[in-house]
C-alpha cells in the first residue's frame, strides 16, 4: 500500500521549532521511524511551507493513484479553504494529525477548516498521531 504524509509550513523544523509544543523528534527522524514500523508500505513524503505546492503534490498523487493519506497541515488547518476544497474534491481515505493537542492551545486553532474534508482527526499525541493514522488506513484498506 502507497500512503502519502503531508506536513505543512514551519513542520520542516521539528526539532527546532518550540520542542515544548512539538518535541524534540524532527521530521527526518518521524519519517525513519514511520519506515521501520510499517515495512510494508510504501511512504511518499512531502514538507512545504507552501499551500498551492500542498495542493499540486496532492493532485498529482491523486493522479498516481494514491488514495491514502495522513496530513498535518499546520496552520493551514485554521485558515485554508483551498487545501479544504482540494481534500473534498480528491478520493483519498485522510487522517488529519496534529503533534499537539490543538483544542488545549490558542482559541483560534480549535477550529479547523480541514476536519470535514478528512475520515478523523489525531490531535495531540505527538509521533504516536501519525502511528495511530497508518494503522487505521492499514486496517481500513
Amino acid at each position: 500500500m502507497r500512503i502519502g504524509i503531508v506536513n505543512g509550513p514551519n513542520l520542516g523544523r521539528l526539532g527546532q521549532r518550540q520542542p515544548e509544543v512539538y518535541g524534540h523528534l524532527t521530521l527526518a527522524a518521524l519519517e525513519e521511524h514511520l519506515r521501520s514500523a510499517f515495512p510494508e508500505v510504501t511512504f511518499l513524503f512531502f514538507q512545504s511551507n507552501h499551500e498551492g505546492e500542498i495542493i499540486d503534490r496532492l493532485e498529482s498523487w491523486h493522479n498516481e493513484g494514491v488514495r491514502h493519506l495522513v496530513i498535518n497541515p499546520g496552520a493551514l488547518t485554521h485558515q485554508s479553504y483551498v487545501l479544504r476544497d482540494c481534500l473534498l474534491g480528491l478520493e483519498f481515505r485522510a487522517i488529519e494529525v496534529h503533534l499537539s493537542n490543538i483544542y488545549q492551545r490558542e482559541s483560534f486553532r480549535a477550529h479547523s477548516l480541514v476536519a470535514p474534508a478528512v475520515q478523523g482527526q489525531i490531535s495531540g499525541l505527538g509521533e504516536f498521531g501519525y502511528h495511530l493514522a497508518v494503522r487505521y488506513l492499514l486496517e481500513k484498506a
